[in-house]
């Protein structure tokens, strides 16, 4: 059996309980005498939608017709969709869907924070799909932040394209950087004219002719594992891979979780985790 063909079942199955679960009182309709059905009728959903009833009838039998997605929001509307059941809908009838815009996610609950704190001595952070820094814990601000804390309304691509390379505490800016930005490219695409967002890149352009010239090139990336290299001043480079986890309930946002690479950084980490004494800072590799 053909996607499409099991497709149509699930949505002629999908149809038929989510219009038996609206009442006519519901939709400003009388109830009317000798009602059988447990919900509103074909015709009804037909007329209240706006479309043909021979038609809906053939929507919600599987039959194989083309729906607009201004029909399919009209149906949504009528059967008192929410947002997850209008976009299944959407695929189930196999029309592209194109959620509603997201605003950005600005602080996390309890509940992350402290998973965060548990990764510990795993340096991990909370991004948006903005690179916004959302929360931390104390080994990534260690890694990143340890001079001077971290910076009001912190964003990681603001930080690393206005950073002086010496200073910066991410080696191989010439690969990772990149990278980022064909990530925060891809994610552009679901708020194009999106007024923060608009703001965020003509600024971070106006700053840093390399994001400038990077956000031209038009490359996009999805999020995903890498191993990336940074300095310590105590204990010098440190190579670790970065893996994104999913939030629930927090739509573009991702824990990105670092962890030792080799046994080297092993044992740098162990280092730092032991009771402050002094130490002689590392001469750190040229990036």
């Amino acid at each position: 059996m053909t996607t499409t063909h099991r497709r149509r079942p699930e949505l002629a199955a999908f149809l038929r309980g989510r219009r038996a679960r609206v009442t006519p009182a519901d939709v400003g309709m009388p109830p009317g005498l000798r009602r059988r059905t447990p919900g509103l009728r074909r015709e009804e959903v037909a007329q209240l939608s706006g479309v043909g009833v021979t038609w809906y009838t053939w929507l919600e039998q599987g039959r194989p017709i083309n729906a607009s997605a201004q029909v399919l929001d009209a149906v949504a509307r009528t059967l008192r969709l929410d947002a997850p059941e209008r976009e299944h809908l959407y695929h189930l009838a196999e029309v592209p869907y194109a959620s509603a815009p997201t605003p950005s996610t600005r602080a996390v609950g309890a509940e992350i924070q402290g998973i965060l704190d548990a990764l510990a001595p795993r340096p991990a952070v909370v991004y948006n799909a903005r690179y916004d820094i959302l929360a931390t814990n104390a080994p990534y601000r260690d890694l990143f932040y340890a001079d001077d804390g971290l910076p009001e309304a912190p964003n990681a691509l603001w930080t690393l394209f206005n950073s002086p390379q010496e200073t910066c505490r991410l080696l191989f800016r010439a690969e990772e950087l990149p990278f980022m930005v064909a990530t925060l490219r891809a994610a552009y695409g679901t708020h194009c004219g999106e007024p923060a967002w608009e703001d965020f890149v003509l600024r971070l352009s106006a700053a840093s002719p390399l994001f400038a010239r990077l956000w031209e090139s038009g490359d996009v990336r999805q999020p995903g594992r890498r191993v990336k290299a940074f300095r310590h001043a105590l204990v010098g480079e440190l190579r670790m891979t970065s893996q994104s986890l999913s939030i629930d309930g927090m739509p573009e946002c991702r824990i990105v979780v670092y962890t030792p690479d080799d046994e080297e950084t092993v044992r740098a980490m162990v280092a730092l985790r032991e009771p402050l004494r002094p130490r002689e800072p590392t001469k750190n590799p040229a990036p």
